[in-house]
């Protein structure tokens, strides 16, 4: 997945099992973001941050979509301990994951292995990919895609 690329039209379920498609947001603009898991210490930083600054991206226009490989139960479970705004896909079987290329090789604390790249996609009201943040500043990530959409 590039700048200038259709996003796939993904579908997924959500928190409490709706389904969720990128058809859901066609004539709205839409943040996507990807992260390894939930309640862990950066994706929990990242998902606050976006919480927290919520209201700044709704006033730009924006919706907020969060993707990962865990269950609808954990998503769940995450969002009520975060109080988090937004939605966050179950994607287990990695299908929207691998559509928009973002899982591969990680390396942490010297180990090397498979998993969610953590990237976010800013997203035009057409369905367009317009930015993408593959370096993602966890505890300021707003501030990244703020200044990124004012360029």
């Amino acid at each position: 997945m590039k700048v200038g690329d259709r996003v796939p039209d993904f579908k997924g379920v959500n928190e409490v099992g709706k389904e969720i498609s990128m058809k859901d947001f066609i004539g709205r603009k839409l943040i996507v973001f990807f992260y390894p898991k939930d309640d862990t210490p950066g994706c929990t930083a990242e998902a606050c941050d976006l919480r927290d600054n919520y209201t700044a991206l709704k006033k730009l226009g924006f919706e907020i979509l969060g993707i990962s490989a865990d269950s609808s139960k954990k998503h769940e479970k995450f969002i009520n301990k975060y109080t988090l705004p937004f939605s966050l896909i179950a994607d287990t079987e990695r299908d929207i994951i691998n559509s928009f290329d973002v899982w591969g090789e990680k390396k942490f604390m010297g180990r090397v292995f498979d998993g969610i790249l953590r990237t976010t996609f800013v997203i035009d009201e057409e369905g367009i990919v317009r930015h993408i943040i593959d370096k993602v500043k966890t505890k300021t990530h707003s501030e990244q895609i703020i200044e990124l959409i004012s360029k």
